[in-house]
């Protein structure tokens, strides 16, 4: 897909599927990440897939990590195919800190490093927190938060105490208005903001960077679908947000490989906001979210 325009601006060619892209237009360096390892979770589809097509396309061989192992030895076929880099899928649970050891130990087996992990593994749906139950509130905790502090435990102790490193955890911007419906998700996000500075702080005299993207709206991505994107985009509700539109993965996996790469070379702790400026401006509207979780989200849980 050709670069699209946008009210004066050049966006990044993306496709809403979970298909590469037919074409891609590098504003970085082809060689930024040149011969070094990423390790992704929830890296089969959706923003994951994205930002390890990027980073391929950026010189790196990646592991796209997560329990549905058929979705990833496809994408890591299409990923390899695309980029002429190497893509090993490795099934694990996040919320299992063993089967990110056996991850780790297979990746350092086959790559003999690791420079990058994306902790990009979630869960979320739309809620209204009376009817959310004890256990989903605790499931998408332990996916999110949980499973992203296991990770970058794993990680650490296993490589980046040694060698340094870069972790990138895949944020959101729920928490920072107490976003109707997302009690779950805002709140495993807000301990990973946190997360993400507490880490920065303790591993950085260890040569390791840990930095946050906190994206708004993308489209493309099921999250999108499961939130009720597609209904805002079709009645206007993204001319709200002050860039008028959603994002996409493409804009996301910049993002990240911008926190990964030595182009933030000086940049630790920190939550790069992407999501337009849509949580300065968008508005809470309970009553219609209701509307939202009525139609749609209960049908999918």
């Amino acid at each position: 897909m050709a670069e699209t325009q946008h009210e004066g601006e050049l966006l990044p060619e993306d496709v809403g599927s979970d298909d590469c892209l037919s074409s891609y237009t590098h504003i970085y360096s082809p060689d930024l990440l040149k011969n070094q390892v990423a390790f992704i979770t929830g890296g089969g589809s959706g923003i994951g897939l994205r930002i390890a097509e990027i980073f391929m396309r950026h010189g790196c061989d990646t592991v796209i990590a997560s329990r549905n192992m058929e979705k990833l030895t496809e994408a890591a076929k299409k990923l390899s195919d695309v980029s002429g880099r190497k893509c090993l899928p490795l099934c694990i649970d996040v919320r299992k800190p063993e089967t990110i050891a056996n991850a780790v130990d297979e990746t350092l087996n086959e790559f003999g490093r690791l420079d990058i992990l994306v902790n990009n593994a979630a869960g979320n749906f739309l809620c209204p927190a009376s009817a959310l139950s004890f256990n989903a509130f605790k499931t998408v905790l332990e996916i999110d938060t949980i499973g992203t502090f296991n990770a970058s435990k794993v990680v650490f102790d296993k490589w980046f105490k040694d060698h340094g490193g870069n972790i990138v955890n895949i944020s959101a911007t729920l928490a920072y208005k107490g976003q109707a419906l997302q009690v779950h998700a805002g709140s495993a996000k807000a301990a990973n903001d946190a997360m993400t500075k507490h880490l920065a702080v303790e591993w950085g005299p260890s040569g390791v960077r840990v930095n946050a993207v906190a994206p708004g709206p993308i489209s493309g991505t099921e999250g999108f679908r499961r939130l009720g994107g597609p209904r805002a985009e079709s009645t206007h509700v993204f001319q709200s947000i002050p860039l008028q539109r959603a994002g996409n993965k493409t804009e996301m996996a910049h993002c990240t490989l911008f926190l990964a790469s030595r182009a933030s070379s000086y940049v630790t702790g920190a939550i790069l906001v992407a999501d337009g400026g849509s949580w300065l401006t968008s508005s809470n509207d309970f009553s219609s979210m209701l509307g939202v979780w009525s139609s749609e989200g209960k049908r999918d849980k």
